[in-house]
């Protein structure tokens, strides 16, 4: 049987981003930075939105390979693997009802774990629903699923997790938990060499979902640059 060469520009899993959720009193805040890299070292895009819409109030971040992240996103999986249940937009249409934001969890969770070998990204989906209220949840590479009421991933999220054990609080109120994630993710782009550009975040309640951007010069300043 041939042997596959191995590309040598890969370099292993590349997790090159900043993401983050967090649960509010009523509500959660999901977000990221929007830089994508290559390797590590080129910068290709400045401007890509990592927040993405599964559902009405259920969004997700992703961090891992951008090939990986670019080829599944909005649940397009490979016909070579194997295909999770059906996407949140498909299950609230069979069950006439909208989706737990589990569900949509649940379905990135059997993604990663049945292509853990093919896969190498990682989750966090973040949502509202009827029955728990604001929820997060995250879904690491290889399949495990965990529900925080904060997370955070990617590479840039080595350097803040001492500010989320500080900063953090339960039952925030929106502007608290606003700010929190904002200057979180700043935090992290101000020292991760592959997190940057403007923060996308995105804020769930049972009332509906608001989208904020933050530019770059307007993010708050923690050191001197």
């Amino acid at each position: 049987m041939e042997k596959r060469s191995v590309d040598s520009r890969v370099r292993g899993v590349s997790t090159g981003t900043t993401i983050l959720a967090a649960t509010f009193d009523g509500g959660v805040v999901i977000g990221s930075d929007s830089r994508a890299s290559i390797g590590g070292e080129y910068v290709s895009s400045k401007t890509i939105n990592k927040v993405v819409q599964v559902h009405d109030q259920i969004f997700c971040c992703m961090a891992g390979s951008l090939a990986d992240r670019a080829q599944n996103n909005g649940f397009k999986v490979s016909s070579s693997w194997k295909c999770p249940p059906p996407p949140p937009p498909f299950h609230s249409v069979q069950m006439e009802t909208p989706p737990l934001v589990i569900a949509a969890a649940s379905v990135l969770q059997e993604l990663c774990y049945n292509n853990k070998e093919e896969l190498q990204a990682g989750f966090i989906t973040a949502g509202w629903d009827r029955k728990k209220g604001p929820q997060v949840y995250v879904v690491p590479l290889g399949g495990m699923l965990v529900g925080q009421p904060v997370t955070i991933g990617g590479s840039g999220s080595t350097y803040i997790y001492g500010y989320v054990d500080a900063k953090y609080k339960p039952n925030m109120s929106r502007e608290e938990c606003l700010q929190f994630a904002t200057n979180a993710l700043a935090l992290a782009m101000g020292r991760d060499n592959v997190s940057g550009g403007v923060a996308h975040l995105v804020v769930i309640t049972e009332t509906g979902v608001e989208h904020v951007v933050v530019p770059g010069n307007k993010l708050p300043k923690f050191h001197n640059e």
